[in-house]
């Protein structure tokens, strides 16, 4: 792996902790979290989150160590996230849609002490999803809201307001110097990241590189101090934590949450709140663009959009500027090796370049397209994308193999994915090496959701792929073989499905064979399988 480093710039705080104390200073009173009847100023921002760090140092918490966070998104959230950086320790955030176990395999390998959980959210208590899996060294579940459930929790945990309690008799002066040890490539989180392996991966990412990289996504977005910023993308996700109330407090701009997406609440939210800023997947927007109701809501407050995560018809750049009336909007391209974005349309660009691009190179970022001879592609030629810059992943958690095999000896991320260089530097990505799809902006691999399939009693072989959708974008398609030789009903591993794996990777289609079309190695042909399924499906 390269050794390449990459010196901070001086004008930026170096660290998340000092970016807060820096807002702070500069936009005190302004708000900087408005959720529901709770607002909290810049000022009461830091104050809470020094609070959380005396708590967590209460805990036993130490520098390095590693502090989960699994709720939607909430006021909580930033604030949980904000005290674990000030107490030097490495937040690691849960998807929400995950079951127990897929939650507790993580919990497990990052060897999380510590566990921020919201309590009831989607008709589920999540403390009772750890219930019968509960990783040994878990030793702290704080429940966020509503108080720990006495036949589900054990004697270490808290609810919100008790959690804070413990840090009253921890001097000020021990956040203070648990801050000042850190410094720009202090990693700040581990974000884990479905792979082709079929076990999610913990991508390291630093302090400095996340503050460097989305200051200069806000300047090009034109994020901006008096902006109300509604996130909807979730907090997990580099989309709604980095780019979403990371760049936010960067500008001073005042983030307003949104636990989850329904047009209706967003649509009103947008009109009552007055939303000038908020980016999300395309089928956020087409959504809102079919609400049967939508000329009844005043727009006429949003100004900028960033989209993107899925392929974007022009049709529908046009129609967010003209009839949502979005006048900047902008499409990127990124992953979560690279701290979440690497490339960015300008919101004056056509709405040809936005939608059929992901937009030229951040400053500090290259970009290259090269060919399986590993030199670069021709213009206007495919390759495999590969990326080098200040905000590359620092490795795969504890996963020196896989760590080498995505970093090569001269710093390039080699993202696995197929594009297109124009002659302005332009990227377009136009296909996938490695066997992913994406539903809705998530990530899809389907060998993890292969590994999770296989656990189903009747179920011999399976292979998934990737099918367009006409609202998600692309959903999976599970092609199985049974073990009794009767074919396996939709509904019924569907459902199953829903029961042992977030709601994003469950197939919305379920295709049954004899057999698959396989190589001379017997290795499923999945690109001839997908085009079977294509074909069933569009019958």
């Amino acid at each position: 792996m390269s050794t390449l480093t990459y010196p901070h710039p001086a004008h930026l705080p170096a660290t998340l902790p000092a970016l807060i104390r820096l807002s702070a200073e500069q936009h005190g009173s302004r708000a900087a979290i408005v959720d529901g009847d709770t607002r909290i100023s810049y000022a009461d921002l830091l104050a809470r989150s020094e609070q959380v760090a005396k708590s967590l140092i209460a805990l036993g918490v130490q520098a390095g160590e590693r502090v989960a966070l699994w709720a939607p998104n909430i006021h909580e959230w930033i604030v949980a996230a904000c005290g674990t950086h000030a107490a030097g320790a490495i937040l690691v955030p849960l998807n929400t849609r995950m079951k127990g176990a897929e939650a507790a395999d993580i919990l497990e390998r990052s060897g999380a002490r510590v566990l921020f959980c919201i309590g009831d959210f989607l008709n589920q208590y999540y403390p009772a999803l750890l219930q019968d899996c509960r990783p040994a060294t878990l030793a702290h579940v704080v429940v966020l809201r509503g108080e720990p459930r006495a036949d589900v929790c054990q004697p270490g945990d808290h609810g919100w307001a008790d959690f804070l309690a413990l840090g009253q008799g921890v001097a000020a002066s021990q956040v203070l110097a648990r801050e000042a040890a850190l410094h720009a490539h202090s990693t700040a989180d581990l974000m884990f990241t479905s792979g082709t392996t079929g076990r999610p991966k913990g991508v390291m990412a630093a302090h400095g590189p996340t503050i460097r990289a989305f200051d200069e996504w806000s300047r090009v977005v034109g994020l901006a101090p008096d902006d109300r910023y509604l996130i909807v993308n979730p907090f997990f996700h580099t989309f709604g934590y980095k780019a979403g109330w990371v760049a936010a407090f960067v500008r001073g701009a005042t983030v307003y949450p949104e636990q989850v997406f329904d047009a209706d609440a967003v649509l009103s939210r947008i009109a009552r709140d007055r939303i000038s800023f908020m980016p999300g997947p395309p089928t956020l927007f087409l959504t809102m663009l079919a609400h049967p109701r939508l000329a009844d809501y005043d727009l006429s407050s949003l100004r900028s959009s960033v989209t993107g995560a899925a392929s974007v018809p022009p049709v529908l750049i046009q129609r967010m500027r003209q009839e949502l009336g979005i006048a900047n909007v902008t499409t990127a391209y990124g992953l979560t090796e690279c701290g979440g974005c690497a490339t960015l349309c300008e919101p004056t660009d056509s709405a040809e370049t936005v939608a059929g691009t992901c937009g030229h190179a951040l400053p500090g970022t290259e970009v290259r397209c090269v060919g399986e001879d590993g030199r670069d592609a021709p213009t206007g030629q495919p390759g495999e994308v590969l990326l080098r810059g200040y905000h590359v992943m620092q490795g795969y958690f504890e996963d020196e193999a896989a760590t080498r095999e995505a970093i090569d000896a001269d710093g390039w991320l080699h993202t696995g994915d197929v594009g297109v260089l124009d002659e302005r530097g332009y990227l377009r990505i136009t296909d996938r090496l490695k066997d992913m799809f994406i539903v809705g902006g998530f990530n899809c691999y389907p060998a993890e959701i292969e590994r999770l399939l296989s656990e189903h009693p009747d179920i011999a072989q399976v292979a998934v792929v990737g099918v367009p959708d006409e609202r998600m974008g692309e959903v999976g398609c599970a092609c199985v073989i049974t073990r009794s030789g009767r074919p396996l009903a939709s509904a019924e591993l569907i459902a199953w499905a829903r029961e042992h794996m977030a709601n994003y990777k469950v197939p919305r289609h379920v295709l049954n064979f004899e057999r698959f079309p396989v190589n001379a190695s017997n290795k499923v042909l999945k690109r001839e399988l997908q085009q079977q399924a294509l074909a069933q499906c569009a019958a």
